[in-house]
């Protein structure tokens, strides 16, 4: 490359490194737990354990969960249930109201009964402040605690950061052909040694690094993704009801009636979740059951069914469109929570590759390289910008 180009690109990966860098710290801090956040919440929960059974025994009446869930709060509103194929749970959310709902989701609280004898096992009220710090650590790898502002920021930053990373295999091509691959001089400036750490984790880290970045911002954008399909296919569905009141609470028909529905629509998937009838995560006149395929690749791929919240009758099933399937796609490729305990650790030392990747490279800008008067310069033959950062 010309020396224009060099400055060209050098300048590239220079600023869009330095933007990111400390909110990508940030990321990688946070989600080095939150890979192993499954093993975290099994070690530090105290919850009764779940009533010895059969394998084969039946769920217990999810109505009658629910009614249980609205005698503890009787003011309260059910937002939606989670079927865990799992183990033997059954969630329900709840929340004051569909208008603090709407307008904060965090006001939304569940209790936890075990799947085969409906019994209450815990309310989030009194769960142990262990559990809340997990879920402060996930929004804040998210959206920074700022909502959907802050995600949009993080998809920004995401987008510098793969930026980036090609600036910096673009600078660091060149640079390879005088060193062997793998090489750190040690006799150097410790400034040159770091130089070349962080060029090397980098290298060795980068399909990682551009896959869950990739994959990260296709997340952030996960909100505004789902809002497009609401106000497209759902919308479209939702015009033969237009001048149709949505059910009133005494209307609603049985949650159980809806489960059976969408699982005789969805043969040979698990129905894991339902949203009721008002929620913005659905529409005003149904139940909205998600179901999921039970094989590696198709557990991750969910499809809707709309079930009439008053008649239990079958209204629609839904299609995802090719962007949602990408979402969906992508969340186990980000997170690596696919291929059990092994891949969770590899996720996890390249999660620390990165992060010393970042922190060498606000090393290196701090520490820009210096001419001493007198003295050879220990930097003369490193590339002025480095992979990553």
């Amino acid at each position: 490359m010309s020396p224009r180009t060099i400055r060209v690109w050098s300048a590239v990966h220079k600023w869009t490194s330095l933007l990111c860098t400390a909110f990508l710290l940030v990321t990688c801090l946070t989600g080095l737990p939150l890979i192993f956040h499954e093993e975290i919440a099994d070690w530090l929960q105290d919850d009764p354990p779940y009533a010895v059974l059969p394998a084969d025994t039946p769920m217990a009446p999810l109505d009658a969960m629910v009614a249980q869930a609205r005698a503890h709060y009787p003011d309260q509103i059910v937002t939606s249930l989670f079927v865990d194929d799992d183990e033997p749970k059954v969630i329900v959310f709840m929340a004051p109201s569909w208008t603090t709902f709407t307008r904060a989701p965090d006001s939304r609280h569940w209790l936890k009964f075990d799947a085969r004898t409906g019994a209450l096992i815990r309310d989030s009220a009194a769960q142990p402040p262990a559990a809340a710090f997990i879920l402060l650590l996930f929004h804040l790898h998210a959206d920074l605690l700022a909502g959907l502002p802050g995600a949009l920021f993080m998809a920004a930053m995401g987008g510098l950061f793969l930026a980036a990373l090609v600036s910096g295999v673009v600078l660091y091509a060149p640079f390879m052909r005088r060193l062997r691959f793998g090489t750190v001089r040690r006799s150097r400036s410790p400034r040159l040694r770091w130089l070349d750490i962080h060029n090397l984790l980098g290298v060795v880290a980068l399909a990682w690094m551009m896959v869950v970045g990739f994959t990260g911002v296709i997340n952030e954008l996960s909100q505004p993704l789902f809002a497009v399909w609401q106000a497209t296919d759902v919308k479209a569905m939702l015009q033969r009801w237009e001048g149709t009141a949505p059910p009133r609470a005494p209307e609603l028909g049985s949650v159980d009636a809806a489960y059976r529905t969408a699982k005789a629509a969805r043969p040979g998937m698990l129905v894991t979740s339902l949203i009721y009838p008002g929620s913005p995560f659905g529409t005003p006149f149904h139940y909205v059951l998600w179901a999921k395929g039970n094989t590696p690749l198709t557990s991750r791929l969910f499809s809707p069914a709309l079930v009439d919240a008053r008649t239990g009758q079958l209204d629609a099933v839904l299609d995802m469109p090719w962007y949602l399937r990408a979402l969906e796609l992508s969340r186990p490729l980000h997170f690596g929570d696919y291929g059990g305990m092994p891949l969770k650790i590899l996720w996890g030392l390249l999660d620390l590759a990165t992060i010393v990747v970042l922190g060498s490279g606000l090393y290196l800008w701090l520490r820009p390289a210096r001419m001493r008067a007198g003295s050879p310069a220990d930097e003369i033959d490193a590339p002025a910008p480095a992979v990553g950062n």
